[in-house]
């Protein structure tokens, strides 16, 4: 089974979007995939069941023990081809340093990262960015990088040089698109609010198919 946590450099970088992509335009492939959600968000987990077609699953090291959450981990890993935990905030944000952190998370299952970094008002300086999640703890495998909002063919020649200055893999990279904007979050979908989320789902997916190295991925 192949497995990989998607982390972000802050909040709003674009995770939740880029996994629904993801994990739809995997199950477009025929794959089953498992989703997971670092922590106890319950919105994103909604999302992920309309993306895969199967539960999402939290993965929280704050509420329950390491144990409990290596178990709950295998136990939905097991009869899939795949397993994509979507790490919460910040990858290194924990209720206690990095403790909760969907980095910690990271090293307690082994999983390889890929790092979403919103490169909106930003080009050649994602170098010492990327450099930092790479090198700050040596036990966090930062696989790849795929960048969000990206504005132009110049903007992203920028930005891959800058990965790969930063010792990075670029896996590819999302546009800015009004269309992939998710609606307001709360509790419980209405029917209506259910297929604009399929329809902004299948928009992520194509873009993903279209500009991320999904082959790549797959072989972390």
């Amino acid at each position: 089974m192949k497995s990989f946590l998607i982390g972000a450099a802050t909040s709003n970088s674009g995770k939740t979007t880029f996994t629904m992509g993801l994990l739809r335009a995997l199950r477009n492939r025929g794959y089953c995939v498992q989703p997971f959600k670092c922590g106890p968000d319950y919105i994103d987990t909604i999302f992920h069941r309309i993306a895969s077609s199967h539960e999402s699953i939290n993965i929280d090291t704050f509420m329950a023990s390491k144990e409990h959450a290596i178990n709950v981990y295998r136990k939905y890993s097991r009869y899939a081809d795949l397993s994509i935990v979507e790490g919460g905030m910040g990858l290194f944000d924990g209720y206690d340093g990095w403790h909760g952190s969907s980095a910690e998370i990271s090293t307690l299952l082994d999983l390889p990262v890929i790092l979403i970094v919103n490169a909106q008002s930003m080009a050649y300086s994602v170098a010492p960015l990327i450099f930092g999640f790479m090198y700050f703890n040596k036990n966090v495998h930062i696989a790849g990088v795929v960048f969000n909002n990206v504005a132009s063919k110049k903007h992203l020649e920028f930005l891959a040089a800058a990965c790969k200055e930063a010792g990075a893999e670029c896996m590819g990279f999302m546009t800015r698109n009004p269309e992939l904007v998710i609606p307001g979050r709360h509790l419980g979908l209405t029917v209506s609010e259910e297929q604009n989320m399929n329809r902004i789902i299948d928009i992520a997916a194509m873009e993903i198919e279209k500009n991320v190295d999904i082959d790549k991925i797959l072989n972390l």
